[in-house]
């Protein structure tokens, strides 16, 4: 059970943020990939597909199907995915492993597609994304449960989903863009007090921020 801090102590003594409860791969999603910073194109792209995928549904519900998605999307090549034709949708909406809902299917081959210009445009996606981080005047001095529960957007989210929007990207609204932010490592939003926050925190210290931003 969350603490009032938005913390638990798991099985093996280790504090952590609430949301994984006990559940082995929600915890080893939040120990080993939430907020790690990523720079890889192809990582980003499948990232910000599946937090579009998510919208309305659990993110648990999408980790335990993403093997089924990197498998029905081409392993989230946006090169590959941006070719994909009507058979190709027709596919998808027939594929149980994954959520086939037709409208999100039709906008992550159109996001592929922006993708592709947006590489073109700025050197990489990670050149793009990174150049949006927010700096400490734009974060809260303390990450705590309450700012957590409180904040779904922010003005950074907000503004990078008007400007995906007005790209051409569709199923990026500033909520799913946030979660993409904690996601991917722009913000590092696990709680003051768990137990992976010092790590990830060095983790994007010392990442070299993608450069080739236009």
């Amino acid at each position: 059970m969350a603490h009032e801090n938005g913390l638990i102590i798991g099985e093996d003594g280790r504090t952590r943020c609430f949301w994984p409860g006990n559940l082995p791969d929600y915890l080893d999603y939040h120990d080993h990939e939430w907020g790690r910073p990523v720079a890889d194109d192809t990582r980003l792209f499948e990232k910000i597909c599946l937090e579009g995928f998510q919208s309305g549904l659990s993110w648990l519900t999408i980790l335990r199907k993403r093997e089924n998605f990197r498998a029905a999307f081409a392993g989230f090549d946006f090169h590959k995915v941006a070719c994909f034709d009507d058979q190709d949708v027709e596919r998808l909406v027939s594929d149980a492993g994954i959520i086939r809902h037709r409208g999100k299917i039709v906008s992550t081959i159109n996001n592929a597609k922006r993708a592709i210009e947006m590489a073109e445009e700025f050197g990489s996606l990670a050149a793009y994304f990174w150049s949006h981080e927010p700096g400490p005047d734009q974060r809260p001095p303390t990450v705590d449960y309450a700012i957590l529960r409180a904040n779904p957007t922010t003005e950074v989210s907000t503004r990078i989903s008007k400007d995906l929007k007005k790209r051409g990207w569709s199923f990026v609204g500033p909520t799913t863009v946030y979660a993409f932010m904690q996601a991917m490592g722009l913000v590092n939003d696990h709680i003051e007090g768990c137990c992976c926050r010092a790590e990830v925190e060095a983790l994007r210290a010392a990442l070299k921020r993608p450069g080739g931003v236009a």
